[in-house]
């Protein structure tokens, strides 16, 4: 394998353990909502699969959450090869940080305002826009946190061998 070929799996493998952490953190932060609120997580849940397939005969709470990560997974592994496309060179952390928030915050945008009300309005009204953002923005946070990691034990494996 080329040391090319090495590196876009590297940058694979950390967008999956990434968004699949920010999906589990959307999921956890939903969770608790719902638990505070009384909004059934699980109609929510039954809904994103409603939203993907809206004719499917089945809508459970599983095949929602599969969706959701799998949706999550995708989404972490293209904000990481945009991280690694636009912030080559760059070691800063609010760069990385940013960049992620505000890619996920574009995402959210898209989803609610544009996507999902066509889509699934039903969707769109089970949980309050506030409550939906600061789930995209925590997903951001978890991602952009393990990206972080990610480069700083890069960062080190860098030093040490250069000495």
């Amino acid at each position: 394998m080329t040391i090319a070929k090495s590196r876009l799996l590297e940058v694979a493998q950390v967008g999956v353990i990434a968004g699949l952490a920010g999906g589990l953190a959307e999921v956890a932060w939903i969770s608790i909502y719902g638990a505070i609120s009384g909004v059934s997580v699980d109609i929510v849940a039954e809904e994103i699969t409603r939203s993907i397939a809206p004719h499917a005969s089945s809508s459970s709470v599983w095949v929602g959450i599969l969706i959701h990560l799998t949706l999550a997974v995708s989404l972490g592994m293209a904000v990481a090869f945009a991280i690694r496309l636009l912030l080559r060179g760059y070691g800063r952390v609010y760069a990385e940080f940013s960049l992620v928030i505000l890619t996920l915050t574009t995402v959210w945008g898209v989803n609610f305002l544009l996507v999902l009300p066509y889509l699934n309005p039903r969707f769109v009204d089970l949980l309050p826009y506030s409550v939906t953002l600061a789930s995209k923005l925590l997903f951001g946070l978890v991602a952009a946190t393990i990206f972080r990691i990610k480069r700083m034990r890069l960062v080190r494996v860098v030093r040490h061998l250069a000495v």
